[in-house]
C-alpha cells in the first residue's frame, strides 16, 4: 500500500507515475480521495478547536469551584464538547477507513530506473547465459515441444483432465521422480549455498494473509476459494473466508505480519516448496498448451525482508539466486527488466528469468524476482527497529521464484532431448534422480 503522506503532499506526482503502469486499470479515484482528504483536514482542524476549547473549560471548572461558584453551566458545555468530540472522532475514523479501502486497490509505484512501457514490448533484456557462452547451440535434429515428448514418457494431460479439468496434469513414473528432482534440488541450493531457511506452510490461508501481500481485494476472481461457514459450507462472513495460496510468497511474507523485527535478524531469507493454484482469469488461450500456463503447479519460493537501505542490492543477490539454478543445469536463459506497463500489482521493480525453449522456440518466464520496497510491510505492518533511533520503521520485502518447477521441467525435457528419444539428465541432477537418462516407461 502507498503512503498516505505521500498521496496529501505529492498527488499530481503519484497519479503521474501511476498511469505509467498498464492502461486502462483503475488507478486511484482522485476525486473520491481528494474530497475524503478535504472532509478530514476539515474534522481534524475543527477537532483540534473542540479539545483547546474542552481544556480550557475544564480549567475554569476548578476555577470556579475555588472560588465557590456554580460550575454547572460551565460543566454542562464541557460534556456537549465531549459528545461532539467522540462524534467527530468516529467520524474520523470511518474517513480514514474510506481512504485505506481506496489505497488497497492502488497498485506500487515504479521505481525511477524502471523503464516506461505499456507492456512486455517495452521490457528491456539485461543479459544472456549459456553453458557455451553464447546463444543455445541447435539440437542436430527437429526439436520437439515438452508434450509432444513427454507423453511417451509419462506426462499425462488426459488423466489430469478426467480428475479435475483442463489445464491440470498427471505425471508418472520417470517424470514424477525427475519433477520431484528438481524440486529437492531447486531448495537444497537455496538452503545450503544461499542462506534461506526452507519451510512448510500451510496450503490455505485467509482473507487477511492475502490483503497483506496484495492479491485481495483487488485481484479476487484469480485466486481459488475454499467456502467455509454456514450450514451449507457458504461463507457467511467474507473475513473467514479460505483460498488456496496463489504462491507461498503469501504465507512466507505473513509470517512476520504485525511483528518488529529485531536490525539483526535483517535480511530475513525464506524459501518453500509448494503447489502453486491460480484460476488465471482472463488468461484463455495464452500459452494453455502443456505445463505453461496450468491451475495448479509446484513453485519453490524465495523471500526477503531488508532494511530499505539494502534492498537493491538484496534484489541484485535475488536474482543471482534464483538463476544460479539455471547455470547448475546448464540451461540457456535470458535476464529481462519489466517495464512499468507489465509489472505486478505490489511491484515496485521486477526482473524476468526466462528460460530458452527449443520446442516452442522462444523464451519461458520461470521466475519473476520482484522489489515491493515498503509496499507489501505497510499492508501487514512488518517492522524492524532501527538501533540508532531505537524507533520501528518499515521493512522492504522482496521475492523471487526459485524455480517455477513444471517449466524448469519442460525446458531441461526440450534441450537435453537425445537423437533416440531419451532425455539426459544434468550431472548436478543425477544425484536427485539417481539415473543419468529419463527414458521410456
Amino acid at each position: 500500500m502507498l503512503d498516505i503522506n505521500l498521496l496529501r503532499r505529492e498527488l499530481d506526482q503519484v497519479v503521474a507515475r501511476l498511469q505509467t503502469r498498464k492502461n486502462p486499470q483503475p488507478f486511484l479515484d482522485v476525486a473520491a480521495f481528494t474530497a475524503l482528504e478535504s472532509e478530514r483536514k476539515t474534522l481534524q482542524s475543527h477537532t483540534e478547536s473542540l479539545q483547546a476549547q474542552r481544556n480550557a473549560l475544564s480549567k475554569q471548572i476548578g476555577q470556579l469551584k475555588a472560588q465557590g461558584q456554580d460550575a454547572q453551566p460551565v460543566m454542562d458545555e464541557v460534556t456537549r464538547l465531549k459528545t461532539e468530540l467522540d462524534d467527530s472522532a468516529t467520524r474520523l475514523e470511518a474517513l480514514q477507513a474510506q481512504m485505506q479501502g481506496l489505497l488497497l486497490s492502488v497498485p506500487n509505484l515504479p521505481q525511477d530506473s524502471v523503464p516506461v512501457g505499456s507492456d512486455e514490448h517495452g521490457n528491456v533484456e539485461l543479459r544472456r547465459w549459456s553453458p557455451q557462452g553464447t546463444d543455445p547451440q541447435p539440437l542436430g535434429f527437429e526439436p520437439k515441444d515438452h508434450v509432444d515428448l513427454g507423453l511417451p514418457l509419462g506426462l499425462d494431460f488426459e488423466t489430469g483432465a478426467l480428475l479435475s479439468g483442463a489445464r491440470f496434469t498427471v505425471m508418472k513414473g520417470g517424470i514424477a521422480r525427475l519433477h520431484r528432482a528438481l524440486a529437492a534440488f531447486m531448495l537444497d541450493v537455496q538452503t545450503t549455498e544461499h542462506g534461506y531457511t526452507e519451510c512448510y506452510v500451510p496450503y490455505v490461508v485467509n482473507a487477511e494473509t492475502l490483503q497483506g501481500t496484495g492479491q485481495l481485494p483487488k485481484f479476487e476472481e484469480d485466486l481459488f476459494a475454499a467456502k467455509k461457514g454456514g450450514q451449507e459450507g457458504e461463507v457467511t462472513d467474507a473475513s473467514q473466508a479460505l483460498y488456496l495460496i496463489p504462491t507461498s510468497e503469501v504465507p512466507l511474507t505473513n509470517f512476520v505480519r504485525g511483528k518488529v523485527l529485531a536490525e539483526s535478524e535483517l535480511p530475513l531469507k525464506l524459501t518453500a516448496h509448494t503447489p502453486c493454484f491460480r484460476s488465471e482469469a482472463g488468461s484463455h488461450g495464452r500459452d494453455t498448451r502443456g505445463m505453461i500456463r496450468q491451475h495448479q503447479f509446484d513453485k519453490v519460493e524465495l523471500v526477503k525482508f531488508t532494511k530499505p537501505e539494502d534492498s537493491y542490492a538484496e534484489h541484485e543477490s535475488l536474482v543471482a539466486d534464483a538463476e544460479s539454478i539455471l547455470q547448475s543445469l546448464g540451461l540457456h536463459y535470458r535476464i529481462v527488466l519489466l517495464c512499468a506497463g507489465d509489472m505486478g500489482f505490489s511491484a515496485a521493480k521486477c526482473y524476468d528469468i526466462e528460460v530458452w525453449s527449443p520446442g516452442m522456440d522462444r523464451y519461458l518466464e520461470v521466475s519473476s524476482c520482484s522489489n515491493f520496497e515498503a509496499f507489501q510491510a505497510r499492508r501487514a505492518q512488518i517492522r524492524f527497529r532501527n538501533k540508532e533511533t531505537g524507533k520501528p520503521e518499515l521493512v522492504h520485502t522482496l521475492n523471487g521464484s526459485g524455480l517455477a518447477v513444471p517449466r524448469v521441467l519442460a525446458a531441461l525435457l526440450e534441450n537435453n532431448l537425445e537423437a533416440d528419444g531419451r532425455v539426459r539428465i544434468p550431472a548436478a541432477l543425477v544425484p536427485y534422480f539417481g539415473k543419468e537418462f529419463l527414458t521410456f516407461a
